[in-house]
Parts: C-alpha cells; structure tokens; sequence
C-alpha cells in the first residue's frame, strides 16, 4: 500500500502548514505550486489522436503549407478536415 504525498512546490519542497499561514496573511503563492504537465485543451475535453498515412508528394505539400503559414502541421490538417465537414454533402 502507497501513501499519498503530500502536494510540493515548483522546487520540489511539501508544502507547509507555514506555507499556508503565510498565504493566508497575503503572500502571492501562485508561482509556488507545481502545475499538472500535459498539452492544453483543444476544446473542452482531452484530445483523441488518429494515425493517417500521407504518400509523400502529399506530406511535402502539407509541410511546406504548415511552413508557409508558421504553424504546426495537424494545425493544417485539423483545419482542412474541418473544413471539408463544414460543407453540404453532395447528393
């Protein structure tokens, strides 16, 4: 069986019951605590990833788009995909 640890600073120390006490009287504690890693939302839950295979006059367009627009490339292709759904399907 684990014990649970208690939370610690960004510096890697536990945080106190002085701590607290001084927090409590004003000081700005907020850059003291460690926040969780990860990648931010996309949108309001974590992301899914899907594996796409692209030949490669394909990928060499989709990098040199991604490149011409200073973003990353699953920008471009999240953007062509939502794009290609905004459209009315043909008939």
């Amino acid at each position: 069986m684990t014990t649970k640890r208690p939370p610690l600073t960004i510096g890697g120390r536990s945080i106190t019951d002085e701590l607290v006490e001084k927090a409590e009287v004003g000081l700005d504690t907020e850059h003291l605590v460690r926040r969780p890693g990860g990648r931010p939302l996309l949108g309001s839950a974590p992301a899914g990833n899907i594996s796409v295979r692209f030949p490669p006059d394909l990928r060499d367009q989709l990098r040199a788009r991604a490149q011409a627009e200073q973003v990353a490339e699953a920008d471009v292709i999240r953007r062509a995909v939502h794009d290609y759904l905004e459209r009315p399907r043909a008939s």
